[in-house]
């Protein structure tokens, strides 16, 4: 179902030594025009994500950990990948999600409805069952976040974020604006990670 999405595996490549500095160019990029986070005092951490990613989804609890114990002074963020009609429906219910105040109880529901039910989330109606089955939400509250102008926007805006960011695939870390991280540049998942918390670590020193 899924076959054409533009995806990223972590390719194993030779991990860092220990106390090794991590290098430009090899372990993360720089992104050519910086996008601006709105924040003075905090490190921005974003991961560009698509539901549709079986990276993704392998990552994702890795990425919940990492997030209960982030350095200080980090936001961390998610932002749903918008490559085409078919993912940008999948951000639609991520954003509905968000809307409707239950981002956390439906994040892993949503992965696992296509990766492990086979359930096409493109459809609306299983959207608004799923929604019903995990967190107690109307199938009018749900039609009506769904299809909210204020959602649709935040998709609009998720893909122009992706093209800022120049994400070609998923997941991929992105750090105050600046730097951008896969797990083939960083050797694998739990390397991207280590990378990203070099990134914090270089940006708070800046502040």
């Amino acid at each position: 179902m899924y076959g054409s999405f533009l995806l990223i595996a972590a390719v194993s490549l030779p991990t860092a030594i220990a106390g090794e500095a991590y290098v430009e160019g090899v372990h993360y990029e720089a992104i050519t025009v910086p996008v601006s986070t709105g924040l003075t005092d905090q490190v921005e951490v974003v991961e560009v994500f698509g539901y549709g990613c079986i990276h993704c989804y392998s990552f994702d609890p890795m990425l919940g950990r990492w997030e209960k114990t982030k350095p200080a002074g980090v936001e961390f963020k998610r932002v749903p990948a918008v490559f085409s009609t078919q993912w940008s429906l999948m951000a639609q219910a991520f954003y509905a999600a968000e809307t409707l105040a239950i981002g956390d109880k439906m994040h892993e529901p949503l992965f696992e409805a296509i990766h492990i039910d086979q359930l096409d989330i493109r459809d609306e109606q299983v959207l608004a069952e799923l929604f019903a089955e995990h967190a107690g939400v109307s199938a009018i509250d749900f039609s009506k976040a769904y299809s909210a102008f204020s959602v649709k926007s935040r998709v609009s805006q998720a893909r122009a974020k992706s093209a800022a960011y120049g994400i070609t695939g998923v997941p991929t870390m992105v750090v105050n604006g600046k730097y951008r991280v896969d797990g083939r540049m960083a050797g694998s998942n739990e390397g991207m990670l280590e990378v990203v918390d070099f990134l914090i670590a270089k940006e708070k020193a800046a502040l």
